[in-house]
């Protein structure tokens, strides 16, 4: 199973449209960690969550999805103000028995795992906040297997 994973397209829908378009016939999910900027109707397509700087809208704060033999915590992590971010999102992960976060917020690309949960933010398509450009992840799950690709525009 493919999923194409992305967040804080904060509006920038141009950006979003190109990367759905070279992916929606390949992936079998799409989801948005948040900070979308946009109201539900224009993209359907895609599972969201509710970011910081979306509410206007009504977005679920979190979301879990089943895929394959795994179950995927959508969030947009923004939620923990203090303390280790990835300790939290492992935290609430495993409050709801899913073993992998797609998680936005920082605006940057990363891979994690902690306490067995893997953590994935795919990074920004408006901007990054390290220095390298754009990005969006490729999930793919095959059995218990997992592999993510970013790509940066």
């Amino acid at each position: 199973m493919k999923i194409l994973v992305m967040s804080d397209s904060h509006g920038k829908n141009k950006v979003m449209d190109k990367v759905i378009e070279a992916h929606q016939n390949h992936v079998d999910l799409m989801l948005h960690c948040g900070d979308i900027e946009t109201p539900e109707d224009i993209y359907p397509q895609l599972i969201t969550v509710r970011g910081n700087n979306d509410y206007y809208y009504d977005y679920p704060e979190a979301k879990i999805i089943k895929a394959e033999q795994h179950r995927i915590l959508l969030i947009h992590g923004n939620q923990s103000y203090y303390g280790n971010r990835l300790q939290f999102l492992a935290k609430k992960a495993l409050e709801n028995t899913c073993d992998i976060v797609c998680y936005g917020h920082t605006h940057v690309a990363s891979l994690d795992e902690v306490s067995g949960i893997t953590l994935l933010n795919p990074g920004s398509l408006w901007h990054s906040r390290d220095g390298r450009n754009p990005s969006y992840a490729i999930l793919t799950l095959a059995d218990e297997r997992i592999h993510v690709e970013f790509n940066f525009l």
